[in-house]
């Protein structure tokens, strides 16, 4: 408590008259000394006794340090035995009491996750400090960008490995049999262990993809660490939480949000949006899976080829089931792309048996008896939710409207005309083949009865 309480005085007159945003320039002198003293004291006390293995690069030969996995509050010490390098914190860690103002003596590059420029402004100034030629201390990130239980490396976010320079990995270890890092009181000694590996250079290739060259680094980082990777991000916690307030089993959340993103072109809004439309398909079922019943159910429809050759699309991995992974996929890949106007209109223009550019609850009926060979279906439900109205007729505005928030009806409509396309081919290979079988033979007996002339 002394030394916290030294150290927060210390920090005060460190920090005064030094911004953290606008034209910051870095501290110099007694101060990053005196406090790189202080903290080694302090976490002398809370019973940590540092190892540390190989050789910390200058700022020359590695601008930035990449440090993996981080799991704890207390992984600061590496900011303590690397000489208080710059480093990347949300912007909530300012007003942690006494230890935000320890922060701001590192002077970071802060990072808002309400802030929709902040990781343009965020990416700028690391590469302005990574390029700096020295006049900036070593910038030190930890490239997760969140907290894990270290038994596995997430996504790196890609920050650091933008400005295309040397970067220096540095993982951490907690060799202790007892987490007892997790608690702020103990009577245990931790000897975190802190490797500095060999400094990365990037390739040519590396410089201008940052991805490629976040993956190379973490796999060195994990190999090194002998965990596993996984393409988890802060992202599916956020899903995760989203799950959960929709009455989902949290895991619902997990999908893999980079890969999906960068594959798919999705940003986290757009599969949020989709977490709710599946929310409301899966709210009645266990576990966050859906069977083929529930999503007819969903559909306001029965079970029928059309349905299940749809549904058979969206599960992937074959199991009799959707998972919420496999509904955002089959939703971008499949349904959005036929929910085109030419394939409304078309739609519409079926529905829309006498041409007079509205669909009766008859005509809606009609078809769907017809393209579903159901003789008894009722559809006056679903009918009523695409008539918003109450006109007990649709326009092709109410039409468009219902197919853009429910992209199912559109491959279900593409699925169905597939379907008849396939069958009606199939009738004319059927009948082309009984065709030439019947000319075969005729040409057969034409030719025995000139062999039988001859």
């Amino acid at each position: 408590t002394l030394v916290v309480l030294v150290t927060w005085c210390v920090a005060v007159i460190t920090t005064f008259m030094h911004p953290l945003k606008g034209a910051v320039e870095p501290m110099t002198g007694w101060r990053r000394t005196v406090m790189a003293f202080l903290g080694r004291t302090y976490y002398f006390f809370m019973g940590f006794r540092v190892v540390v293995k190989g050789q910390q690069a200058s700022s020359a030969e590695a601008p930035i340090l990449v440090v993996a996995p981080h799991s704890t509050f207390f992984d600061g010490i590496v900011c303590i035995v690397a000489g208080l390098p710059s480093t990347v914190s949300r912007t909530e860690n300012l007003d942690t009491p006494i230890f935000g103002r320890f922060l701001r003596c590192l002077q970071p590059v802060l990072v808002s996750r309400q802030d929709p420029d902040s990781r343009k402004n965020t990416i700028m100034e690391i590469e302005s400090r990574a390029k700096s030629g020295g006049r900036w201390p070593q910038l030190l990130v930890f490239p997760e960008g969140t907290c894990t239980n270290r038994s596995c490396l997430i996504t790196f976010k890609q920050g650091a490995f933008v400005p295309g320079v040397p970067v220096q990995p540095v993982v951490m270890r907690y060799p202790n049999r007892l987490d007892t890092h997790f608690l702020v009181f103990h009577c245990f000694d931790i000897f975190p262990l802190l490797q500095f590996l060999p400094p990365i250079v990037p390739t040519e290739e590396e410089r201008k993809r940052p991805m490629l060259f976040a993956r190379a680094v973490r796999d060195v980082m994990a190999q090194s660490l002998g965990v596993p990777v996984t393409d988890h991000t802060y992202e599916d916690c956020r899903l995760m939480i989203s799950a959960g307030e929709l009455t989902l089993p949290m895991e619902a959340g997990l999908v893999e949000f980079t890969k999906i993103s960068h594959k798919l072109n999705l940003k986290w809004d757009n599969v949020k949006k989709e977490l709710d439309g599946f929310a409301a398909m899966a709210c009645s079922c266990k576990g966050g899976h859906i069977n083929i019943q529930e999503f007819a159910s969903f559909l306001k429809l029965p079970v029928n080829p059309a349905l299940q050759e749809l549904f058979t699309l969206f599960d992937r991995n074959g199991d009799g089931t959707i998972d919420f992974r496999e509904y955002v996929i089959g939703v971008t890949i499949l349904c959005r792309p036929a929910n085109t106007e030419e394939v409304l209109r078309t739609a519409f223009q079926l529905f829309d048996i006498d041409n007079d550019q509205r669909i009766t609850l008859e005509e809606f009926s009609s078809l769907l008896r017809s393209a579903l060979g159901v003789c008894d279906l009722n559809v006056s439900k679903l009918f009523k939710e695409i008539d918003t109205d109450s006109s007990d007729y649709i326009t092709f505005l109410e039409f468009q409207a219902f197919a853009l928030n429910h992209p199912e009806y559109a491959k279900l409509f593409t699925t169905y005309l597939e379907l008849q396309r396939y069958q009606a081919f199939q009738g004319v290979e059927s009948e082309l083949s009984s065709t030439n079988h019947i000319n075969s033979k005729d040409n057969q007996e034409e030719s025995t009865s000139d062999k039988k002339d001859d």
